[in-house]
């Protein structure tokens, strides 16, 4: 299997196959064998993850063990930020154009992401074509929980119809057999976004719109972390949706 988490890493850092020669010593041919899988000596592990300025663990978790420690789980944290809206457009926009093989969006109305990313349901379809995963789980706007929180932030009714809002632009991910869209009926316990192996999550606050509250990007490094505990979470909400 191709190693994504190296080519991805390469591309951030501009670094070439020249680039990781030079460094190594080994030559090109060795270097694309590495890109599709081959683990390489320890010694040129530690260089080439220097290179990228990547962990070593995070590069080539075939051996992964099992994140028990706090110290182990905190190194999956790779940006903490007050709010939403204080993440970069550019970090989203990275995280859907990268994603290969799942995507998975779990939130109440996420009205600000196809907002922020123009035709994100046509784009999410193309990805699901070429083998992605694509699971889309907004609340149900008729619920009490959704007019619960609405009573919570005292939006006078205004969730249900961002809701509504967010499935008009989302429409080509609804209509295709394709991508997969439910609606939820869970307390507004949090928002995630996983694309491969980073995801965006959002705790909500108490009465406090999503953009007020704060986002950690999360990087899967090993079994057992944080990550898996939050994709567990997308995956046990996502056995009790029902289709849009």
């Amino acid at each position: 299997m191709e190693n994504e988490r190296l080519r991805r890493a390469m591309v951030r850092a501009t670094v070439t196959v020249e680039d990781v020669h030079k460094v190594t010593g080994v030559d090109e041919k060795t270097v694309q064998r590495w890109l599709k899988g081959r683990v390489p000596h320890q010694r040129h592990r530690w260089a080439l993850a220097k290179l990228v300025a990547e962990d070593e663990a995070y590069l080539w978790p075939t051996s992964e063990t099992r994140l028990d420690s706090s110290a182990g789980s905190t190194a999956e944290v790779v940006a903490a930020y007050a709010h939403r809206a204080d993440a970069p457009s550019s970090l989203w926009t990275r995280l859907i154009d990268d994603a290969r093989h799942a995507v998975d969006v779990l939130g109440y109305a996420v009205q600000f992401l196809p907002e922020l990313y123009p035709a994100l349901g046509v784009r999410l379809v193309a990805k699901a074509g070429d083998g992605c995963r694509v699971r889309i789980a907004v609340a149900d706007p008729d619920s009490a929980e959704v007019a619960a929180r609405d009573a919570e932030e005292r939006l006078d009714g205004g969730i249900a119809p961002r809701i509504r809002s967010s499935l008009r632009h989302l429409d080509a991910c609804v209509r295709s057999e394709l991508t997969k869209v439910r609606h939820h009926r869970t307390v507004m316990y949090n928002s995630i976004f996983r694309f491969d192996d980073e995801l965006l999550y959002t705790p909500h606050l108490f009465g406090r719109p999503g953009y007020e509250s704060p986002l950690f990007h999360l990087r899967r490094v090993g079994q057992g972390g944080v990550f898996d505990n939050l994709t567990q979470h997308m995956d046990d909400v996502w056995a009790t949706a029902t289709p849009v």
